[in-house]
C-alpha cells in the first residue's frame, strides 16, 4: 500500500472519510484496515449512499477472515447511520477480493468510471506488456522495465528468463542474475564453503564449517558446537537445510535430507537470533528485511496439521504461490520438539513455528527494517558484497536485532528475490543498475 498524505485528506467531521483497523491482540500489531466514505456528509448524497476503499489485510497475517470482518464492520456501520447501501471498485483481476465481495452478496454494476492515473493503477495506463507468466520475481523486474519504456524479450518466462534492451544496451536476465554478474561470482555463492572462505578472508564474522563426512566426525563437530545447522553445499529457496540438531541421530537423519538435492553436505554451528536478508544492488544496501519462520496460531478447534494447510494456502495465495509451508520431515520436526504431533488441537491463540528456517519459499515472511538496520550490519553487507565482486546479491545474517551492530554471515545469494521488499524500490535501483540512462532526468 502506498502512504496516504494527511494534508490532502478531509477531516472526519467535515465529510471525510472513516477509517477502521483490525488489531491482533496477541502481538498488539495492526493486521488490517479499510477505508469508507459516508457520500450523505461528504456530497450530501440524495440516494444516502457510502462507499468502501483501500481494504487492505497484512500479507503476512497468520489469522482467517481478517478482510471480511472488516468489510462487514463498515457495512454495519453504515447501516446503523441509515444510509441505503455500499458500493466499491475493484480491479478486474483481484480475483481474490472479487471472490470475498461475491460472498458477501455485493452485485457487479454496467457502470462508467474515469480514474485518475497514480502509482497504484499505473500500470493500467501503459500499453500492453510482454503476455508472459513469469513468477513473482522476475514479474517485478519487468513490470518496472516495461513502465520505462524499456523492451522486454521473453525468452523462457517458466525460467524466469528474459532480455532487456534500451538505447543499443541489451542485458538477460534470469530474474535479478544478469549478466552484469559474472560466473566466478556466481560460483562463489552458490558453493557455500567458498563463500565462507571468500568472506573470511574480507574479515566477516562467519560460523564454525565443514564437511560432512563419516559418522565419528560429524558427531565430533556436534559436541563441540552442541547445536548445528544441516545443509546442501549447493543449495536455495531452503531446500534440505535443517537447524539447531543437538543429537547425533538428527544430524544424519537431516545430512541424509539435504543429500536429496546435493551430495556434498555441509555442517555449521548454529547461532541463535533472527534472520536477517540485506539486499544490496550497486555496493549500496537497498532493502533490510527481517525473516520470521513460519507460524500458525491456534483456534482450539483445528489441528495443528489443518491449521498449518490452511496458514499454507494463505501464504501461497498472498505470495503468487511462492509461500508454501512443506508437510515434510524438517516440519514434523520442529512440531514434535515443541511437544506436538499433527493430530494435536493447538489451544486458542497459542502461536507455535513450525518451521526452524526463516525461508519464504517454506512459508516463512518478511519483516521490513531497513529504516533500522545498524550501520555496522549495512558496512559489512557492502564489504561481502565486495569481496564477492557482485553487484547484486542477498546476503543473509543471524542478529540479535536489526538495530545492533553484532551479527553471523550465513550466506548469500546471487539471485535474490526482489518481491515481498515493500515499500523499499528494489526493482527500480536494479533497473536503476542497468539503465541509469531510463532514470528521469531533472532540471
Amino acid at each position: 500500500m502506498l502512504p496516504i498524505d494527511p494534508a490532502l485528506l478531509t477531516p472526519r467531521h467535515q465529510g471525510g472519510p472513516v477509517y477502521w483497523v483490525a488489531e491482533d491482540e496477541g502481538s498488539n500489531t495492526i493486521i488490517g484496515s479499510v477505508m469508507g466514505l459516508n457520500h450523505q456528509k461528504a456530497f450530501n448524497d440524495p440516494e444516502k449512499g457510502s462507499s468502501l476503499w483501500c481494504l487492505a489485510v497484512d500479507p503476512q497475517c497468520t489469522r482467517p477472515g481478517v478482510g471480511e470482518v472488516l468489510v462487514r464492520h463498515l457495512i454495519e456501520h453504515f447501516m446503523s447511520r441509515g444510509l441505503s447501501y455500499l458500493d466499491l471498485s475493484v480491479l478486474h483481476d483481484n480475483e481474490q477480493a472479487k471472490a470475498l465481495y461475491a460472498k458477501l452478496n455485493f452485485r457487479n454494476l454496467p457502470t462508467f468510471a474515469i480514474k485518475r492515473k497514480n502509482g497504484i493503477n499505473e500500470s493500467l495506463f501503459l500499453g500492453p506488456g510482454p503476455q508472459a507468466d513469469f513468477n513473482p520475481y522476475a514479474r517485478i523486474i519487468v513490470e518496472e522495465a516495461h513502465r520505462r519504456g524499456i523492451d522486454v524479450q521473453v525468452d523462457d518466462a517458466d525460467a524466469g528468463l528474459f532480455t532487456l534492451c534500451y538505447g543499443g544496451r541489451r542485458i538477460r536476465c534470469r530474474e535479478s542474475l544478469s549478466d552484469l554478474t559474472s560466473a566466478v561470482s556466481m560460483t562463489l555463492c552458490q558453493d557455500k564453503s567458498l563463500t565462507h572462505r571468500a568472506l573470511k578472508a574480507a574479515g566477516l564474522r562467519l560460523p564454525a564449517q565443514q564437511r560432512a563426512g563419516d559418522e565419528a566426525g560429524n558427531r565430533a563437530f556436534l559436541e563441540e558446537h552442541k547445536q548445528v545447522v544441516v545443509k546442501p553445499l549447493d543449495g536455495e529457496q531452503g531446500q534440505g537445510v535443517a537447524v539447531d540438531l543437538r543429537t547425533p541421530e538428527d544430524v544424519q537423519s537431516a545430512i541424509e535430507q539435504a543429500r536429496q538435492f546435493d551430495t556434498r553436505v555441509i555442517l555449521e554451528s548454529f547461532h541463535e537470533g533472527l534472520d536477517l536478508r540485506i539486499v544490496v544492488i550497486g555496493f549500496q544496501v537497498v532493502a533490510a528485511a527481517i525473516r520470521r519462520p513460519a507460524e500458525i496460531i491456534g483456534d482450539g478447534r483445528h489441528t495443528i496439521k489443518q491449521l498449518i494447510e490452511a496458514q499454507s494456502r494463505r501464504r501461497a495465495a498472498a505470495t503468487d504461490g511462492e509461500s508454501r509451508i512443506p508437510m515434510d520431515q524438517e516440519t514434523e520436526r520442529t512440531v514434535r520438539e515443541a511437544g506436538f504431533d499433527y493430530a494435536d488441537i493447538l489451544p486458542m491463540d497459542q502461536r507455535l513455528a513450525v518451521r526452524r528456517a526463516a525461508n519464504l519459499h517454506t512459508g516463512g515472511c518478511l519483516e521490513d527494517v531497513t529504516a533500522i538496520l545498524h550501520p555496522v550490519l549495512s558496512d559489512a553487507a557492502v564489504r561481502a558484497a565486495r569481496a564477492l565482486d557482485i553487484p547484486v546479491v542477498g546476503l543473509d545474517l543471524m542478529v540479535p536485532a536489526a538495530d545492533q551492530p553484532d551479527y553471523v554471515f550465513i550466506e548469500a545469494n546471487e539471485r535474490v528475490g526482489l518481491a515481498n521488499h515493500e515499500p523499499q524500490p528494489t526493482a527500480e535501483r536494479f533497473v536503476d543498475l542497468l539503465f541509469p540512462h531510463s532514470l528521469p532526468v531533472h532540471i
